[in-house]
């Protein structure tokens, strides 16, 4: 750990006089050398990255960072050996300057001495297993660079400034503080509600939309500045360089580095900054999602049957609502066995099953391996709600689902074994996701494309969907043809399945019609 910075702010009554924004004392001292005594960041606070991320939250929510995480302007952090996202977070710091319990959004500021530039440095690669609390993901050594000056809060408006982040040298983040969904007065009255914000601790405030992936080589650097306040005071620029860790985690000690495509994709802010392919898009073109809509799901199964596949149906899964269709690509969520230790570590706060309804795309379907465990609800309204708010074209599940009647209204598309009352600790312990899975009996890996009707739900791999779609558009056409035949009074020998005979006069009517 490196010291950050040590400074006075102890403004005089003339400097004061020049801004509308006199606190109720006329002077806050408060030196800072070396360690805040506490570090509170908060989660999502900016309206570009909530947009970003496809959820905004309803009110602020926090984490602590270690004060040994600090460091100083021209500090190096190291991306540990093993692994690969470390990602960058402009943000605006608050340092506390009078104590600070139980105090008004009016007042708030009064009790903050000084603003400047951070860095809320992440490591994804540990982020799942940190489950929401950061502790290991954003409290390294050196993963909380502040400075390096100060800005007089009491000389600059909260709502106007501005933050900027270069990645070697080219600008990578812009906002402003007036673009939050939760202004600075905010955040400090309600930290305040529940502890005590004493001198020197500091508030990490959010970053805006343009957080991504750095590594070593890589220059990140940080400015805060008020450009509309008398002689638009700044923070100076905060210099973070990444270097090459050369030690990694020991499996002997805790859990290692684990990435998947979920953490690429939020690393980097988007599947295509991080080089991945639009699952969606690239596996279900709106053409080919038409041709699939038009043709029963007993169709596309005859055709898969004739194609060598005959494990591709998801069975003991009824649509919860008759009529129901859908078609798009699946997104996979694994549950295990419920047991208590595991449901303990893997059960509660950001788990999988709410990181994969956090995650749903436009057109996905959420297949849920369940293990046709029907003694346990899988998921409920609020989540449903959550995946038809993203997009989701739908949810199989070969378990049950809670609050029946109320996901039914919400009116996406589930496919499910059944209704049962009770929450996933009685069977279940949602896992993992974005993985091969079993459902129903059928293998489902992410971005097969899921067919379901009031017959089933069927899986087909990408590589053939096109072939198969057309292939049962055409049988249709036929079976269509052959049912006129047989409506007319020819028997069904020879004519179903079509023989010579009746194969050359069907093509023969399709020529003509």
């Amino acid at each position: 750990m490196q010291d950050t910075f040590s400074y006075t702010i102890n403004a005089d009554k003339e400097a004061l006089m020049t801004t509308e924004y006199e606190p109720a004392v006329e002077a806050q001292t408060v030196a800072l050398s070396g360690r805040p005594g506490k570090i509170i960041a908060v989660h999502l606070s900016y309206a570009s990255r909530a947009d970003q991320r496809g959820r905004r939250p309803a009110h602020p929510s926090y984490f602590f960072k270690p004060s040994s995480s600090v460091a100083q302007s021209g500090s190096v952090i190291e991306r540990p050996a093993g692994t690969e996202l470390l990602a960058f977070e402009g943000e605006v710091a608050l340092v506390i300057g009078n104590p600070a319990r139980r105090v008004s959004m009016e007042t708030a500021w009064d009790h903050v001495a000084a603003v400047t530039a951070a860095n809320d440095f992440g490591l994804y690669d540990l982020r799942a297993n940190d489950k929401g609390s950061n502790v290991r993901s954003k409290g390294g050594d050196g993963f909380t660079p502040l400075g390096p000056g100060p800005i007089d809060a009491r000389l600059v408006d909260p709502d106007a400034l501005r933050l900027r982040t270069w990645v070697n040298g080219v600008l990578a983040q812009e906002d402003t503080t007036g673009e939050m969904i939760f202004p600075l007065t905010q955040l400090v009255a309600d930290l305040s509600q529940h502890l005590t914000l004493e001198t020197g601790d500091v508030i990490l405030t959010g970053t805006p939309a343009g957080s991504s992936v750095v590594v070593p080589g890589d220059v990140v650097e940080v400015e805060v500045d008020a450009p509309t306040a008398s002689g638009a005071p700044t923070s100076g620029r905060l210099v973070t360089t990444v270097v090459a860790g050369t030690r990694g985690f020991d499996s002997d000690l805790g859990s290692l580095p684990a990435v998947d495509d979920t953490q690429r994709a939020e690393a980097w802010g988007s599947r295509e900054a991080a080089g991945l392919p639009d699952v969606a898009a690239s596996a279900l073109s709106e053409e080919l999602r038409d041709k699939l809509t038009r043709v029963p799901v007993a169709g596309l199964s005859a055709q898969l049957r004739k194609r060598g596949l005959n494990n591709v149906s998801i069975d003991g899964v009824r649509a919860q609502t008759r009529g129901s269709k859908i078609v798009g690509t699946a997104k996979t969520l694994r549950f295990v066995p419920n047991r208590e230790d595991l449901f303990a570590s893997h059960g509660g706060g950001y788990n999988a099953q709410k990181r994969t309804f956090d995650a749903v795309g436009p057109g996905e379907v959420i297949v849920i391996e369940a293990r046709g465990e029907k003694g346990s609800g899988t998921l409920g309204d609020i989540l449903a709600i959550r995946a038809k708010t993203l997009g989701a074209e739908g949810i199989v599940t070969d378990g049950g689902v809670r609050d029946y009647d109320a996901v039914a209204e919400i009116g996406l598309p589930v496919f499910t074994a059944g209704a049962h009352p009770a929450v996933l600790g009685r069977k279940h312990v949602p896992w993992d996701f974005d993985l091969t899975i079993a459902c129903g009996g059928a293998t489902v890996q992410p971005g097969d494309i899921i067919v379901g009707d009031d017959d089933g739900v069927i899986v087909i791999p990408p590589a053939i969907a096109e072939e198969v779609a057309d292939a049962a558009i055409e049988q249709e056409e036929q079976d269509a043809w052959v049912a006129d035949q047989v409506a007319a009074g020819h028997p069904v020998d020879g004519l179903f399945p079509p023989n010579a005979e009746w194969k050359a006069r069907y093509l023969e009517w399709r020529h003509h019609r």
